[in-house]
């Protein structure tokens, strides 16, 4: 008898090896995964949001040059959000200038911008007084508080950038200088800025919001944290549960749970080995390893239990089942590996971190089923129930139904499928990082309610060259700079534009004694560059123009704030400022930033996993007509591997109809899993078909002794899933809901769609390797299940 598997006499020395020394095999395998799982203590966090960016990535390339050209972009922006509505009182007031004062105590703080210590310039006869819009606020009277209003909300440099249009809300950002030595950085800096925002709750009459790229890194940082601490346990409640109702066996079920837990903790160990540093995706591998390592297990354990309720002994069942299994299980292995691996091709090297762990916890869980699991069997004391459960009843029943109506099965397979894979083009690719966290995380809805009543948190960053030293006092640079300006704040989704040139025009106005008819932009080079070095000669230490100008004063940076833009709009809006330059001023430069890196990291992504899923579909093709020595169906599986993930896109373009970067990476990572059930299904219908059955009786006995396993496999690894689908990180919990809706999308392919192409495209009979028994119905009593 042939089968997909290793030869019969090995695996039968094998097992007889692995009971007669069952203790030193259970040890020798606890031993070799306590070693593996000890470098876990190498793990740590990577809590950089830019750990989502390949280093080659053109859009991290050109922020990080712009970065070392000016000041840092790294920021807390809090709103101040009085329960009055002024930000214009005594008390408001009051609270930003002492948040203000104290956000320079922050860690790594290198600068601080609000309306109080906004450096407000004024001309007294012909001296420039530059000096804080706001001081001693408490003591202010209300003649100055109104005219403090009338500058703020007049000046373009604050007005939808530190307070709002109506003056209900102001801002303060605080720019960072990480050093970058250690991986707690950020979490010290958002924290003590937590305690800031507390501070200043409990002693004034206002609210205080949160937001900015270091607030980012920290969200993602306690992601992390959250999902291991949270989803890791309810992962083992529904293992538990199910392994439990499914064997109902105490013993089974501790065994198949230490091959679990050991599976997960090995793979996080190698991961600590090799220098993995934890990002939210990479820390979804534990829930997503222990969700596969269930599957080896449970085929494992069912054929054992079977063998027992035919009148096997236990150690006989344990034999059968190793001879039964060990192939498929290592093929399943094998091929549930590659699916992972293809997310090396991915553009964002989280999901490399997560394709390696799972990928190396995947081929430990069959080391320890193969292993750890049968030698605990062989110690632990197992009973098998009288009878075969009612599901493993109806898979009898399903068998003849889909072989006795396999016409209309086709036909309403067809239709269904055509309509869903219409639905394919209606998903739209989209990536913000603010919507990768759910409501109930606490920079979501601060960064939503900033960007509702202050300013915009999505910027584009546009360094524009002059062409020489000083180059930025040129008038017709001057000019340009405020026709682009112009033009940028009129386009779709802008809501503020800050630029140096509203600085040389003030100035303009003050040395002009303050005269509103001067408010314009300098019309000689020599004043403009004496205005310059005036202004910059009167700042305060930590507020000087470096963030506005590069060292030559060749270049300065033009910062876009924008609406909270669907990724394509993003785009369409800094392509369209980097056209309008090259077209009107003859400059390139391109609009970079945070959320412009993310609005591209699902399109470079989808690019790169086309690649890596043909590599995984070639790979696990080939491997399964190896496996199989049958080319066809080799072939022939690739239907009901690949139709589930186009089917799952296709519901998912009729219900969600976005695709962010970790939905790209479903169909290799989808087909490395859905292709388990598809083996353990064609391994068994080739041992009858090869016995010398025709195609209905091997189908009949593929359900009958693989079906139970197959839907309880599929029900715990879309269980998993689903945990997984309750993160409060939108990439994790998008990615695991359409991986699970992909699997349901399997399990109906194997049982309703590959039977029927079966009996259709493999109808020749086969030659027996073996002498058929005469009664088919002892033949199914004896065969191995």
């Amino acid at each position: 008898m042939s089968s997909p598997q290793l030869p019969s006499n090995w695996v039968s020395r094998y097992a007889d090896w692995l009971i007669r020394y069952r203790w030193l095999v259970a040890i020798g395998a606890l031993l070799l995964a306590f070693f593996a799982a000890s470098g876990a203590r190498f793990l740590g966090f990577n809590n950089d949001y830019q750990a989502f960016f390949s280093k080659s990535n053109p859009q991290l390339q050109a922020y990080e040059q712009i970065q070392r050209t000016y000041t840092k972009n790294d920021n807390i922006l809090f709103a101040v959000v009085p329960k009055d509505v002024n930000a214009f009182s005594n008390d408001a007031l009051a609270a930003v200038e002492e948040m203000t004062e104290k956000s320079w105590l922050l860690p790594y703080a290198l600068r601080v911008d609000s309306i109080t210590n906004f450096q407000h310039t004024i001309a007294e006869e012909d001296d420039l007084l530059v000096q804080d819009l706001v001081e001693n606020a408490s003591n202010l009277d209300a003649e100055t508080l109104a005219s403090i209003k009338a500058v703020a909300l007049a000046d373009p440099t604050l007005k939808e950038r530190l307070v709002n249009s109506d003056g209900s809300v102001t801002g303060i950002n605080i720019t960072f200088q990480l050093p970058q030595k250690s991986m707690h950085e950020t979490p010290e800096a958002a924290e003590a800025a937590k305690a800031l925002m507390e501070e200043i709750e409990a002693k004034y009459d206002v609210e205080v919001y949160a937001t900015g790229i270091i607030l980012l890194s920290n969200a993602f940082f306690e992601a992390s944290q959250s999902d291991m601490s949270t989803l890791v346990p309810l992962m083992y409640l529904v293992i538990i549960a199910v392994v439990f109702l499914l064997v109902r066996s105490f013993s089974a079920t501790f065994a198949a749970l230490l091959v679990i837990v050991f599976s997960m903790a090995a793979g996080m160990g190698l991961a600590g080995f090799i220098g993995v540093k934890l990002t939210p995706p990479s820390a979804s591998a534990p829930t997503i390893i222990m969700t596969l390592a269930v599957a080896d297990s449970i085929h494992i354990l069912v054929s054992l239990f079977a063998a027992m309720r035919r009148g096997l002994s236990k150690q006989d069942a344990i034999k059968e089942s190793l001879q039964l299994n060990m192939g498929p299980v290592f093929l399943t292995s094998i091929t549930t590996a590659i699916g992972f691996l293809s997310m090396n091709f991915s553009d964002a090297p989280p999901f490399h971190d997560l394709g390696n762990i799972t990928a190396m916890g995947v081929m430990v869980a069959f080391f320890l089923s193969v292993t750890l699991l049968p030698a605990l069997m062989a110690i632990l004391p197992a009973k098998s129930r009288a009878s075969e459960s009612k599901i493993g009843r109806s898979m009898d029943t399903l068998g003849d139904f889909v072989i006795r109506r396999q016409r209309p099965i086709l036909l309403a397979g067809v239709i269904i499928s055509l309509g869903l894979l219409a639905m394919i083009p209606n998903n739209e690719i989209n990536d913000d990082f603010v919507g990768y966290f759910d409501e109930s995380v606490e920079f979501r809805t601060d960064s939503d309610y900033i960007n509702d009543n202050l300013s915009g948190i999505y910027q584009l960053i546009y360094s524009i060259e002059s062409g020489d030293n000083n180059g930025v006092s040129n008038p017709e640079f001057l000019a340009n700079l405020e026709r682009f300006t112009e033009w940028m704040q009129a386009q779709p989704g802008v809501r503020h534009v800050n630029t140096i040139g509203d600085t040389f025009k003030r100035l303009n106005k003050n040395l002009h004694a303050d005269d509103p008819a001067y408010y314009r932009l300098p019309e000689e080079q020599e004043l403009a560059a004496q205005y310059l070095l005036l202004y910059e000669l009167s700042l305060p230490y930590g507020l000087d123009l470096n963030n506005q100008l590069n060292v030559a004063k060749s270049s300065t940076q033009i910062i876009v704030t924008l609406d909270n833009l669907k990724s394509k709009e993003l785009k369409s809006v800094a392509d369209a400022g980097s056209n309008w330059l090259e077209k009107n001023i003859g400059v390139t430069a391109y609009g970079v930033g945070p959320a412009i890196m993310f609005a591209n990291i699902a399109e470079r992504n989808m690019e790169g996993m086309l690649v890596g899923t043909l590599v995984a579909l070639v790979l696990i093709s080939a491997l399964i007509g190896i496996a199989l020595r049958s080319v066809k169906l080799g072939f022939l599986s690739l239907i009901p591997n690949l139709l589930p993930a186009g089917l799952a896109f296709g519901l998912w373009g009729a219900l969600v109809a976005e695709v962010n970067v970790a939905v790209t990476m479903v169909t290799g990572m989808a087909l490395g899993i859905v292709v388990d059930d598809t083996v353990h299904f064609l391994s068994k219908y080739l041992r009858q078909r090869r016995a010398g059955y025709n195609v209905e009786d091997g189908l009949r006995y593929a359900f009958s002794s693989v079906g139970v396993a197959i839907v309880v496999t599929s029900v715990i690894l879309i269980a998993g899933f689903m945990v997984l689908a309750q993160s409060s990180f939108g990439m994790n919990s998008s990615m695991a809901l359409l991986t699970a809706i992909c699997i349901l999308m399997a399990l109906l392919a194997d049982f309703l769609l590959l039977p029927i192409l079966l009996m259709k495209l493999d109808a020749k009979a086969y030659d027996p390797a073996i002498t058929p028994i005469e009664n088919k119905e002892q033949n199914y009593a004896t065969q191995p299940l």
